[in-house]
């Protein structure tokens, strides 16, 4: 597990070293054991008051896509100093105009043991179209506790990080 310093450090590094004018603001540095996310945000594009939620989508979209394409040296750039300083992949994405984009991340693949109870419920994902496959569908539970979970998993990792540091206190440190 990532310690509040090391992340502390990783999201003082982007706020140092990202260019004042890549983004309006940086959303979020998000840090695990294997990636670094950073997500910032962009100037929406400008539209007519009476623009349809379609045409804002469609503009938000293409604004993203316009960055991504603009950007993609400096942030390669940043992302091979940041992954030889911190030995992890860095990802990308943005927000504009309440619509978020992530570049290129990863998947990570993760081992598991089910019982016949826990795949009944992944099978029947599948066949009620939610996901294509038991990975998928796995991926679809992660998103749905993680969405109605945050508070409770925040508080988890706060005791987490407190059990390391009262570990590192200890008389082995």
């Amino acid at each position: 597990m990532i310690t509040t310093d090391q992340r502390d450090q990783i999201r003082g590094w982007f706020a140092g070293r990202l260019p004042e004018d890549l983004f309006e603001s940086v959303v979020e540095v998000t840090v695990d054991r294997e990636e670094i996310t950073v997500i910032g945000r962009i100037a929406a594009p400008k539209l007519a008051e009476d623009a349809s939620a379609t045409e804002r989508e469609a503009a938000a979209q293409g604004r993203i896509q316009e960055f991504r394409g603009r950007t993609r040296d400096a942030r390669i750039a940043i992302a091979r100093e940041a992954e030889r300083q911190f030995d992890q992949k860095v990802a990308w994405g943005v927000e504009c105009d309440g619509t978020r984009a992530l570049f290129t991340h990863l998947a990570v693949p993760v081992m598991t043991r089910l019982r016949q109870p826990e795949r009944v419920v992944l099978d029947t994902l599948i066949a009620g179209g939610v996901a294509r496959s038991r990975s998928e569908a796995l991926a679809w539970c992660v998103r749905l506790v993680q969405q109605h979970a945050d508070d409770w998993l925040g508080e988890l990792r706060d005791s987490l990080e407190h059990v390391q540091r009262v570990r590192a206190a200890g008389p082995d440190a």
